[in-house]
């Protein structure tokens, strides 16, 4: 049954006053603003119920006002005030009834500075419905599947009506309750409610804030302190491009360290090596290419063992380069098969400041081994070369190429994080022992 959809205005049936009309036709219930009297728009406004002393919800928006959402007018016709309470504690949250005269009945809901768009929804679902008690037995995160997009579960809510006022096309009773099965993918909800005597799914997006409370004529509100579940991902215009072209250039990047860092130039001393007993033990060569790197090369004889050598470096003039230390361990075992850990190498990379003939003097100033199976150091030695290449720079260049594609996914991680926070979701470990 519908009510004469060309009403504009009716006066309440209890207390008289004048009550201006904007639901069209297919309202059901209309809740008198002054007195609280919900009236039968089809049975000549009858009342049904009244709603007494109750204290209007705080929102930016009331009954009247008009906008724009996604190019279509509505009218805000009804306001309901929602609660829940769980554990000890109380979520509250606004619910305006919008009508359109071309696309029907819809909603507003306002909850901690969001306003979110809420409409039934008629897309194919798989699987149809998701009740709580399905919820509670599943092992793990539901899920359902529409139009090529997964929603996953969120949270399920238990909430009733504490305030009613304006038109709505149901009859709405103060402390009427509504168990809804939320299910979240990226920007968009979808909710299987159930009022006890109707089932309908709907689905939720996030509107602009500021525009959308400009175009009903509501005062600007300051931004939530929080991300609502629905708001979309943040997304950088052009992160897909950033981040392949990164990575590319990156991998580039790499190739060309790891080739340069293969290059240890020319050989301009020979192996040497020097027993404990010689120790400290000077060496000197001759470097003539000042503008790329010389390398020098110490090795020590460790097995299941580490040392600590030492060594400083003096230029032509016989004044100091460098004083270095360096830790050379290797170690290797068997543990569901043979391992091996660290390296009887250590490199000191340098530029010459000077060409001509330079003094190495090494030393050692500790030395241990690895429980029993040890072999204590009894060898040290030294190789040096010039005219050797690095990578380094190439490889900060990747990390740099890397950094504007890692920092957009980055934030898209980060954006999911926060929007799924809020689930009442809990995984259970596999293993309870």
């Amino acid at each position: 049954m519908t009510r004469d959809a060309e009403i504009k205005s009716i006066n309440c049936t209890s207390c008289g006053a004048g009550l201006d009309v904007h639901g069209g036709g297919r309202v059901l219930a209309h809740v008198c603003s002054y007195c609280g009297a919900e009236l039968d728009a089809v049975d000549n406004y009858k009342v049904l119920a009244k709603f007494e002393g109750l204290q209007r919800p705080g929102s930016p928006l009331r009954i009247g006002m008009r906008g724009q959402i996604e190019g279509v007018e509505y009218t805000v016709i009804g306001t309901l005030g929602m609660e829940e309470r769980y554990h000890g504690q109380v979520w509250n949250w606004v619910e305006h009834q919008i009508f359109s005269p071309t696309h029907g009945y819809a909603w507003l809901t306002w909850e901690s500075g969001h306003l979110v768009f809420t409409r039934k929804y008629r897309g194919e679902v798989s699987p149809g419905w998701v009740s709580s008690a399905q919820v509670e037995r599943a092992e793990g995160r539901p899920s359902v599947n529409s139009r090529g997009v997964r929603f996953g579960y969120y949270e399920t809510s238990d909430a009733a009506i504490t305030f009613a006022e304006g038109e709505f096309n149901w009859r709405p009773r103060i402390g009427d309750r509504t168990t809804t099965v939320s299910m979240l993918a990226d920007g968009a909800m979808l909710d299987f409610v159930d009022s006890g005597n109707e089932r309908e799914v709907e689905l939720t997006h996030y509107l602009p804030q500021a525009e959308t409370l400009a175009a009903f004529g509501a005062e600007p509100r300051p931004k939530a302190p929080y991300v609502h579940a629905v708001q979309p991902v943040w997304r950088y215009p052009d992160d897909t491009f950033l981040l392949v072209a990164g990575l590319v250039f990156a991998v580039v990047s790499l190739f060309g360290a790891l080739i340069l860092g293969f290059d240890d130039g020319r050989e301009v001393l020979p192996a040497q090596q020097f027993a404990l007993s010689q120790l400290p033990a000077e060496v000197s060569f001759d470097l003539t290419d000042t503008e790329k790197l010389a390398l020098i090369q110490l090795y020590a004889d460790v097995d299941n063992s580490w040392t600590w050598l030492e060594a400083s470096l003096t230029d032509p003039e016989d004044q100091p380069v460098f004083e270095v230390g360096r830790e050379i361990g290797y170690y290797s075992g068997y543990d569901d098969g043979n391992w091996t850990e660290g390296s009887r190498w250590a490199t000191v990379r340098f530029h010459p400041p000077a060409p001509g003939t330079y003094t190495l003097e090494i030393a050692m100033a500790e030395a241990e081994t690895w429980e029993r199976s040890g072999s204590p150091l009894s060898r040290v030695g030294v190789t040096v070369s010039e005219g050797a290449k690095s990578g380094f720079w190439l490889v900060i260049a990747a990390g740099l190429l890397m950094l504007p594609g890692l920092l957009t996914v980055g934030g898209r991680l980060v954006s999911r994080r926060r929007r799924w926070q809020g689930s009442d979701w809990v995984e259970e470990d596999e293993d309870d022992d």
